[in-house]
């Protein structure tokens, strides 16, 4: 089975739960699936893959929100806001990596592997 119908097959597992679509389909992995990337849906991704992609989106979306909005007009250095965006995504990715798990379990998902 090829990894896309595998993972329109996880999504459709996913739809059933009640799961709002925004949570496993955020826009990070739909702009990896359009780019040809076939990264499984973060609930059946490994829990160090939700926790690097969900981080590094939070830190890229809401690090350029704050730089332009409150930390470049406030003197912040361009590194010292990279680090915090960085650390802050890497809270926030630790997080939804958890969130991800929680609802694997929550939800007797199977395996990334079984779907194939």
């Amino acid at each position: 089975m090829s990894s896309v119908s595998q993972r329109d097959r996880a999504l459709a597992l996913l739809a059933k739960t009640g799961i709002w679509s925004g949570n496993y389909q955020p826009l990070l992995f739909r702009l990896l699936w359009r780019l040809g990337f076939n990264v499984p849906p973060p609930h059946f991704a490994g829990f160090g893959t939700a926790v690097l992609l969900s981080g590094l989106e939070f830190a890229c979306i809401w690090g350029g929100f704050m730089w332009f909005v409150v930390w470049r007009s406030s003197g912040m250095s361009a590194m010292s806001a990279v680090s915090f965006a960085g650390a802050t995504g890497a809270l926030f990715g630790l997080v939804m990596g958890l969130y991800y798990a929680y609802g694997r379990k929550k939800h007797h998902l199977p395996p990334w592997q079984t779907l194939g």
